[in-house]
Formats: structure tokens, sequence, C-alpha cells
């Protein structure tokens, strides 16, 4: 049963509230990987192949942005957009902050008795959370220049189809702008940061834009659901007011 926003007299109607819903787990996948994806683990179907974690959680906000972008419109997505940016370096500070400050003793006491120092245990907390210069460059430039692509890519699909074919801006967006994203940001990880020849560091990129084009497609069903979702919640006024 669908809830139809025009008798919706809470002091937050309900599009501005799944819009909430929406922007929230944006900035947490966002945050969550330049958190995580330090860890490099086997790739499927291909062991000897090292992927990060950071792929289990940034290809997420393509497809919340791409649901935002087909309900709430071009501008509500480029606002989460860059509100993801300013939590991730407001994260960013946090984390280097706390890395920083001195640790203390009582730290230690009884937590793993693999580090009986509070600075073995310093070590550790810094070789999780300590960000390379380097990589943190690259991944910020991606993330801008990727998800503002996708974002006014999905709208340009929008306009070609005349608003059908949702399949194909979602993954025609998508699959654009993740070669953006792994162009970037791997050029400047492999190339400056590892010091890679040029055709290794390619050979890599493409081994990785192959994982994501799969989970890019996998995701497809998941923007109907979504969108289907928040359509019904939202009632009849969704377009009228929710685009405004």
């Amino acid at each position: 049963m669908s809830v139809d926003a025009s008798v919706d007299t809470a002091p937050y109607p309900m599009y501005e509230r799944l819009y909430l819903v929406f922007a929230a787990s944006f900035v947490v996948l966002l945050v969550l990987t330049n958190i995580v994806g330090i860890k490099l683990f086997q790739a499927p179907l291909n062991p000897g192949f090292a992927l990060t974690t950071g792929i289990l959680t940034y290809p997420l906000t393509f497809l919340v942005t791409d649901i935002v972008s087909e309900v709430w419109g071009k501008r509500r997505a480029d606002f989460m957009i860059l509100l993801g940016f300013m939590m991730s370096v407001l994260m960013l500070l946090i984390v280097q902050l706390a890395v920083a400050v001195p640790p203390h003793p009582f730290w230690v006491s009884g937590v793993d008795p693999a580090y009986p120092t509070e600075g073995g245990y310093q070590s550790a907390f810094e070789s999780v959370f300590a960000l390379n210069g380097v990589l943190l460059l690259g991944s910020m430039l991606a993330y801008g220049a990727a998800q503002l692509c996708d974002n006014w890519l999905f709208h340009f699909f929008k306009r070609l189809t005349k608003g059908k074919h949702l399949w194909l801006r979602n993954n025609g967006s998508t699959w654009i702008s993740q070669l953006v994203d792994t162009a970037i940001v791997n050029s400047i990880l492999f190339f400056i940061g590892f010091g890679m020849d040029f055709a290794t560091g390619v050979s890599i990129m493409a081994t990785i834009y192959v994982y994501k084009l799969v989970i890019a497609a996998a995701d497809t069903p998941l923007v109907y659901l979504g969108v289907y979702i928040v359509k019904r919640l939202l009632g009849a006024r969704f377009d009228e007011e929710v685009r405004a």
C-alpha cells in the first residue's frame, strides 16, 4: 500500500525522510570505503589476484546515487555527492587526529597479548588507520570525478531515452564513471605510488574494472526495486514534490 505524500503532515515529509535515509547510507558507504579499503583480499575465481576491500562498499555508492537521481533528480544527487566529499574530509581529519594523539598504557591492559606495550598497539592502530598521502589524493580525485560523471551521464541517458530504459542509464552511467574512477585512482597509486611499468599497471586496472562491471550489472535489479519502493511510499505526488 502506498503512502500519499499529499496527506503527510509530519514536520519532515516522507520524501525528505527517505532522502535523508539514502543520503546517510551514501555517506556511510563512502566513509567505510576509505576506512576498510586498505585491506587486500583474494579475488573470486582468481585467487592469485588481489582486490581492495573498498570494492565491497564503493560500488554500492553508485547504486544509491542512481536511485536518488531517478527519484529526486540531479540537484539532490549532486548535493549528496558534495555532502559525501565533505564528510569524508571530516572523517580523514578525525582519523589523523586519533592516530596522532599519544597512547596511554591503560589502552593495552588486557586487550591483546600480542601487543604488550602501548607502542606496539599504537603501531598496529597506525597500520590500519594511517593513510598514504598518494592513495588519499587519488581516492578523493577519483571519487569527485566519477560520482559527478555518473550523475551527469545518468540524466544524459534519461533525456536521450525520454525517461525509458532505467537499466540503460543505470549501467551506462556506472560503467563509464567506474572507468573514470579506476583510471584515476589506480594511475596515481600504481604509477606514482608503486612505480609500476605501464603494461603491468594497465593489466591490473583492466582486471579491477571487469570486477566493477560485474558488480554494476548485478545491482540493476536493486535499482529497479529501490525506485519502485520509494515511488510507492511517496505516492502520486512524488513527481511534483520531490523534483521541486
